[in-house]
């Protein structure tokens, strides 16, 4: 019994040694799970569900090939990643989850989520978010034609990585207190995201009880994946084949 958790693996054409160990992960220790929960920032950039890059394509299709093999797969949106929708859903056999989900991870009830919304101090980014998750101007956007929001989109990642070199560490890190308050909301005492890029696992206080914060790793250096089992959740490395 074993449910696996990654995020932010950033796949983009451009990191061959990552997309190779995504999919043998894949294709080997995905392979008979109980579950698999991606946790948003699966891809570098996502313009829209109707780019049929050949790369997009052999990602799907390992999930595709991985959901008919009869392991569950879900999926919660990052910020590089908010607009995948129905059709990748339809494509893959993925499900797509609400932001903040709750699991009943082995009997723990457990608060998935991608974490961006946890960092309330980086005031200039949860004012972006809020915009780019505006229904309409996503309809506005969909409008375009595919090369124009590709561009857009390279320009917003440029802007977005000279823009993060200014931050401080904490301002991009979570908001403590911001975690409290969501695990408090919602009842539990364990919770699982990406985002930050620094895995570990911490120990805090939720209504004068012990909880637990576990925090994915990126995909930049190596394979980084939660693995779940009764008997509790590891966070472990996966090395990159040489190419």
């Amino acid at each position: 019994m074993t449910t696996l958790f990654i995020s932010d693996l950033h796949l983009s054409a451009d990191r061959p040694d990552i997309t190779a160990c995504f999919l043998h992960f894949m294709s080997t220790e995905a392979r008979g799970i109980d579950a698999l929960y991606v946790l948003g920032d699966l891809f570098e950039m996502w313009i829209g569900d109707d780019d049929d890059s050949p790369f997009h394509q052999q990602i799907k299709t390992a999930f595709r090939q991985l959901t008919d093999s009869g392991v569950p797969c879900y999926f919660i949106h990052g910020n590089r990643d908010f607009l995948i929708g129905k059709r990748f859903n339809q494509e893959t056999g993925v499900q797509l989850l609400p932001e903040h989900t709750v699991v009943d991870l082995y009997g723990t009830p457990t608060l998935i989520l991608h974490g961006d919304t946890l960092c309330t101090l980086d005031e200039g980014y949860q004012r972006y978010r809020k915009k780019v998750h505006n229904r309409f101007i996503q309809w506005l956007f969909f409008r375009l034609p595919l090369s124009y929001r590709q561009r857009i989109g390279d320009k917003m990642r440029s802007g977005s990585s000279q823009t993060n070199q200014t931050k401080s560490q904490s301002i991009m890190d979570v908001t403590p207190t911001e975690v409290v308050r969501v695990m408090a909301e919602h009842q539990v005492r364990q919770m699982i995201h990406g985002h930050t890029h620094r895995p570990d696992v911490h120990t805090l206080f939720v209504d004068e009880k012990a909880a637990s914060r576990i925090v994915l790793g990126d995909w930049y250096d190596h394979g980084s994946v939660l693995v779940c089992n009764p008997q509790g959740c590891q966070l472990e490395t996966r090395d990159f084949q040489p190419q």
